[in-house]
């Protein structure tokens, strides 16, 4: 595997992977990777070569009272796993690589960017939109692949592409779990042995959603009353925002005959975490998706 710091050479890389007729796969990620991300890189895989995967922890998706300083960053330990992984080549770009002096340009994605994350996050998305798209440009993948966790993210990524007609396909891949149910993030090294124990109340509300589904509920107000009881169960779990959208406009859902996402994101001690499940029509029966 080869590291790669500079956009110039990874363009050139680009540029001969393209000219060979390859198919070239990209995980776009800011490090601390887990079993998430694996298992991004191992779908990558699957469908491209080479496979390039970016670390890059962009300072324009944090706000002034993030955690940009303190977020985990283990360079020499995500680039063994990578390299065992069987990827090509990292791209690990300094700031000042991504972001020259002068740098004034920026994308946002309008109307899917202000809600939800975008509330509780003004700027977030416009640091996310910004630093793909320099990254596409700079990666030149046909394919690129994101986690279904950061539902909102990938709504807007897909959007953006659409729009500005890139070049590329933005593959969505399935939430990877704990074996008790808490969503894998980097942000969970964060978390006390306690906090690690109340988190799992996030996972639970969603079952408890998914269980008032197969017992018949279709009221979006009823399942979010279930996720609500859930959470408040659990004294150190503070519900930021929980909303039942439209899987395309992201809009609260007035009932359930499209594509719709749960959505919620909490304070668990001073962890900020977010999960959701895909409530999938299928025919006359709707399947929940963890």
């Amino acid at each position: 595997m080869e590291t790669v710091h500079t956009a110039s050479w990874m363009k050139q890389i680009a540029r001969d992977a393209r000219a060979q007729g390859r198919i070239l796969g990209f995980v776009p990620t800011m490090g601390a990777l887990h079993e998430g991300h694996f298992s991004l890189v191992t779908e990558a895989r699957k469908q491209c070569a080479p496979v390039v995967v970016s670390i890059f922890v962009n300072p324009k998706q944090f706000g002034p009272s993030e955690d940009l300083q303190k977020y985990p960053r283990r360079m020499d330990k995500d680039r063994d796993a990578l390299e065992a992984l069987g990827v090509d080549y990292l791209f690990a770009p300094s700031p000042e690589e991504i972001y020259p002096a002068g740098f004034r340009s920026y994308v946002n994605v309008e109307g899917l960017s202000e809600r939800l994350e975008g509330r509780s996050r003004p700027g977030h998305f416009r640091g996310v939109a910004t630093v793909v798209l320099k990254l596409f440009e700079i990666v030149q993948p046909s394919f690129a692949y994101f986690g279904r966790k950061d539902a909102q993210q990938l709504r807007i990524l897909r959007q953006m592409a659409t729009d500005l007609d890139l070049d590329v396909q933005i593959v969505s891949c399935p939430i990877v779990r704990e074996p008790d149910g808490l969503a894998l993030s980097s942000r969970n090294a964060y978390l006390s042995p306690a906090d690690r124990r109340a988190a799992l109340a996030l996972s639970r509300s969603l079952d408890a959603v998914r269980k008032a589904v197969a017992s018949g509920e279709r009221n979006p107000a009823n399942l979010l009353a279930a996720l609500h009881r859930v959470i408040e169960a659990e004294p150190s779990v503070k519900l930021d925002y929980a909303e039942i959208v439209d899987a395309d406009s992201f809009e609260p859902a007035a009932g359930l005959h499209r594509a719709c996402y749960v959505l919620l994101a909490a304070r668990v001690g001073s962890t900020r975490l977010i999960d959701n499940a895909l409530l999938e029509p299928n025919g006359d029966q709707l399947r929940v998706i963890l």
